[in-house]
């Protein structure tokens, strides 16, 4: 076995910040153009000030900050121009603001689990961030943190007018990829901004951390947990919540490219455990 074979970026190791900033770039985590172009981050903005629920993430109090603040406030988090009277091309983000929100968020992590901290991670992107979520789960049990699982397996159903409108119901159940909440049909997993599945969690259990994104990161804002959270350019609600002091670990990224390409992040996170 050659030493291309042998590597494995999800195994910790000496990285410099320019080599996991290339990387980003290579795995379009970040860089000049990611997955959401300024007219979608625009409209998206639009949509959380008119009070869209999908956007609100289970968090209230978005509609306080008018739109052109909140462009602000995610050209500053992602590093894109902030000029209002740009309509159109990429929304790019900054690899180097990427790994700086990572090393924070190590840090707070390496520090749950030196304090046996009990952590809930879950995610609304399993097509995405899973593997990165998995190898954090494991760095944080290796270093004495429990990962809770509240609602494990618990099927309920809900009601979906558009998609079922003669009062069939969509089947709901939370379940655990080696320790990461993810919100399924009881058959297959799903993308989801609802914030529902988290205040089902809480309800059963209240974590000293949790680490998310979507409605799993935003109901945990709400409900007063210290959260850790991952949002898309397109995703301003945490941002929002930061700017109001009502959480402080929000790491600006494309939340949705291959799995495999979360590695730098990994890595910048893993580089504060000792």
């Amino acid at each position: 076995m050659d030493e291309l074979e042998r590597w494995d970026p999800w195994v910790p190791a000496g990285y410099t910040t320019d080599e996991l900033a290339e990387a980003l770039v290579e795995g379009r985590v970040a860089g000049p153009v990611t997955s959401h172009d300024r007219r979608n981050v625009l409209r998206k903005i639009r949509r959380l000030a008119e009070g869209d629920p999908d956007l609100q993430f289970g968090l209230r109090s978005m509609t306080d900050v008018s739109p052109s603040t909140v462009l602000a406030l995610m050209a500053e988090a992602a590093g894109f121009d902030p000029d209002p009277a740009i309509r159109e091309g990429p929304s790019p983000i900054d690899p180097y603001k990427v790994l700086a929100g990572c090393e924070a968020a190590g840090r707070r992590l390496a520090q749950a689990a030196e304090r046996g901290e009990r952590v809930i991670l879950a995610t609304g992107h399993p097509a995405g961030l899973p593997l990165l979520y998995v190898a954090i789960g494991e760095l944080l049990e290796r270093g004495g943190a429990k990962l809770l699982r509240p609602h494990e397996g618990v099927r309920w159903d809900e009601e979906d007018e558009v998609l079922y409108p003669m009062g069939r119901h969509r089947h709901r159940q939370i379940r655990y990829l080696r320790g990461v909440a993810v919100l399924t049909d009881h058959a297959s997993t799903l993308h989801t901004h609802d914030p529902g599945p988290m205040e089902r969690m809480l309800a059963e259990d209240r974590p000293d951390l949790v680490f998310a994104d979507h409605g799993f990161a935003g109901a945990a804002i709400q409900g007063g947990v210290e959260t850790i959270s991952i949002v898309d350019v397109n995703d301003p609600a945490p941002v929002v919540a930061k700017h109001q002091g009502r959480t402080e670990l929000v790491i600006v990224m494309d939340d949705n490219v291959e799995p495999d390409a979360y590695w730098p992040c990994f890595q910048a996170i893993a580089s504060q455990f000792h």
